[in-house]
């Protein structure tokens, strides 16, 4: 007969079921691998940005301390572990720009912002950004399809918010104006920081701070400034 202490209840703890073991064990297992996962993902955005967008993954492996046969059973090929560094890079990039429209004080504040993170942070890393933004990278279910979205969204805020502040909320014809016009803004940001990235050591380039004054000014000399001025901004 068992003995049961004063006070003390006479349920006893439930006996964990074998498969109460096998989810636990499943369970941290799938860390494990998560956490061995995001390790390799940061050691091969070290190495491309050390050495290259050519980085083979036999140097991965190697400056990760196992094999390349260990680096394939997580990302496949190098696409896939291409993709697991773009989904890191692009969420940091995108945070971050989100921060800065959330820190701006007005509209254009807000827009000068944002070109000046993104120009700031493709500066920091130019290989690691030319290897995530690479051809093939693009398609709409890819991480930076993704991040392009989600600026396009980001970019648009500052078009919307010009408006309001202007004592009106914004049409469905705004909106959908904004909309067109952040796709193209996003589009024109980008080509006009991989031109500045791919130009300097050359007489050509010019300081960040001043590509992101002129980027800015002619974004909103564009129709974002054009309807804000005609609504009284």
């Amino acid at each position: 007969m068992s003995h049961v202490t004063p006070g003390s209840s006479t349920t006893a703890p439930p006996i964990p079921l074998p498969g109460d073991v096998t989810d636990g064990r499943s369970a941290r297992w799938a860390d494990h691998r998560e956490a061995r996962r995001a390790e390799l993902v940061r050691v091969a955005r070290k190495c491309v940005h050390q050495r290259g967008a050519d980085v083979s993954m036999e140097e991965i492996a190697a400056a990760a301390g196992t094999s390349k046969s260990i680096v394939y059973r997580y990302f496949t090929d190098k696409t896939g572990l291409q993709r697991a560094v773009a989904e890191a890079v692009v969420t940091q990039i995108r945070d971050a720009l989100a921060e800065a429209l959330a820190a701006a004080a007005t509209p254009r504040d807000g827009l000068r912002a944002m070109v000046g993170v993104y120009l700031e942070m493709i500066e920091s890393s130019p290989r690691v950004y030319f290897f995530v933004t690479r051809e093939g990278s693009l398609e709409p279910s890819s991480p930076l399809g993704h991040f392009l979205d989600a600026v396009t969204e980001l970019v648009a805020a500052p078009f919307a918010r010009a408006l309001t502040d202007a004592g009106s909320e914004p049409t469905p014809e705004d909106r959908e104006l904004a909309e067109t016009w952040a796709a193209g803004a996003v589009g024109f940001v980008r080509g006009a920081g991989e031109r500045w990235l791919r130009s300097q050591g050359t007489p050509a380039a010019v300081p960040r701070e001043v590509l992101t004054a002129q980027v800015a000014a002619w974004l909103w000399a564009g129709p974002v400034g054009v309807l804000a001025r005609g609504r009284g901004t």
